[in-house]
This record gives structure tokens, C-alpha cells and sequence, in this order.
């Protein structure tokens, strides 16, 4: 396992009251008790936007980040019930913010959608972490490569910043699953995808490419040696303070 920085990303989905602050409490604890925190590993959490603004102030200063998990595809202010724009997000304390989950694209947002989200990220100095993924069919029919391309293609551009651009590969078939691509395939879809990025941006390091998908504490061990990951991102595991602690502790072990 190569010394670089990883990230530990959570994503809370629909879950979350004021008192969860509790999670974030104990988690905090356990990076400031642990003196390779700020070297080895970077801890972001995403709950609903209910949360964003007090769990970013409570957290200004301490181990955690705070971002959303997702935003409106129109910056600033506008006619949209509902919708909460990157410049709010950006106005109540976030710092990253989750772009393309499936559950958001499988509700209709299209790639011209997608991008127009990132722009309006990038513009308030939000970093993004851009979700990709096949699902199953598109497995079967191993036409993973040519989805992710075309992904990650249709949205990202020369000109964006790509130094505030992580990529999260989540594999739609895996989500909530509790099945995980085997290591092999993972490092070859690993590398296609830092290719494609390179591509992109005409430069020879990637932006960070992170993995998500049924991630818990009895298999991130399986991850540990896979240089091409830079990190994860944790759904149902990360609503646990000793879950997603315990996923950190077993990943360095």
C-alpha cells in the first residue's frame, strides 16, 4: 500500500436528526486521537441538508469536512421549489459536494444536467465528487469500460480544476449489495479510469479515484494493496461511528 493520502467519504443519503451529531462527535475523536490522521487519511461526511450548516460550524476547526449530496444543476437563487443551488451549499459551511450519484441520475440527471452542476461547484470553489458507475446489465454485457468513458466524457472538461475533482467509481450492481468487484477487475477499471482522466486534462497525474459501493469493515482489508484506489465512499456503514471507524482501523492494520 503505497503512503498516500485516502479519503473516507460518507454519505448519509436520508438519514440524519441534529442529535446524530453524536457520530460526528466520536468520529472527530478518533482522528484527533490518532497522530497519522492528517498525513494518511481525510474524513468527509455528507448529511441531508437539514445538517450541513450546523455540523459545518460545530466542525470548522477539527478533523472532519463537511459537503452535500447533492445540488441544484442552476447556480445562485432561482424559482425552484425545493432545490438548493451550489452557491447555498457553498454559503452554509460545505466544502465538497456529491455530483452524479445513480440514485440522483436514475431520477433524471442527464449528463448536460451534470455538468452544469459541476461548473456551478466549481465556481464557488466546491470540490466534487463525481459518481460513476454500470449497472448490471451493462456488466453482463462487459460494457463497463465503454460506460464509464462515456461518463466521465460527457461531463468533464480540459478546463475544469481538476485538483478539485475526485472521481468515485460505484458500480450500480454493488450498491447495497454486499457484493464487491473482484480485486483484479477493480484494478483494471481503476486504471482505465485514471487514463481516461488523464486524457481529459491532458496531464499526467489523475485526480484521485475513489471506490464506493457495499463498502464495510469485513472487506475494506481487500482494498488495502489496490494503489490505483485513493480512497472510498461509505454509505450505510458510514451512519455508524464504530462502522465507519472500524473501517479505517482495518484498512491501515
Amino acid at each position: 500500500m503505497a503512503n498516500n493520502m485516502r479519503y473516507f467519504i460518507g454519505n448519509w443519503k436520508m438519514f440524519g436528526v441534529p442529535k446524530s451529531i453524536n457520530i460526528l462527535n466520536k468520529i472527530n475523536a478518533f482522528a484527533k486521537s490518532n497522530k497519522s490522521f492528517n498525513k494518511n487519511y481525510k474524513i468527509i461526511i455528507t448529511p441531508p441538508f437539514t445538517l450541513i450548516e450546523t455540523f459545518a460550524k460545530l466542525f470548522k476547526k477539527k478533523s472532519i469536512l463537511i459537503g452535500g449530496q447533492n445540488c441544484y444543476h442552476r447556480d445562485y437563487f432561482g424559482s425552484n421549489t425545493g432545490s438548493v443551488s451550489p452557491f447555498m451549499l457553498k454559503k452554509i459551511g460545505a466544502t465538497y459536494v456529491i455530483i452524479g450519484h445513480s440514485d440522483n441520475r436514475a431520477e433524471g440527471d442527464t449528463s448536460k444536467i451534470l455538468k452544469n452542476k459541476v461548473i456551478g461547484s466549481l465556481n464557488n470553489n466546491l470540490k466534487i465528487v463525481f459518481c460513476i458507475g454500470e449497472n448490471k446489465k451493462e456488466k453482463a454485457k462487459k460494457l463497463t469500460f465503454k460506460v464509464l468513458k462515456s461518463q466521465l466524457t460527457k461531463v468533464l472538461e480540459k478546463k475544469f480544476n481538476k485538483n478539485n475533482i475526485i472521481v468515485a467509481y460505484e458500480p450500480i450492481w454493488s450498491i447495497g449489495t454486499g457484493k464487491i468487484p473482484k480485486s483484479a477487475d477493480l484494478k483494471k477499471i481503476s486504471k482505465f479510469i485514471k487514463k481516461v482522466l488523464k486524457s481529459i486534462f491532458k496531464t499526467k497525474e489523475s485526480p484521485k479515484v475513489l471506490y464506493g459501493g457495499s463498502v464495510d469493515s469485513s472487506n475494506i482489508a481487500s482494498f488495502k494493496f489496490l494503489d490505483e484506489i485513493d480512497g472510498f465512499l461509505i454509505g450505510g456503514a458510514s451512519k455508524s461511528s464504530k462502522k465507519f471507524i472500524d473501517i479505517i482501523k482495518n484498512y491501515y492494520r
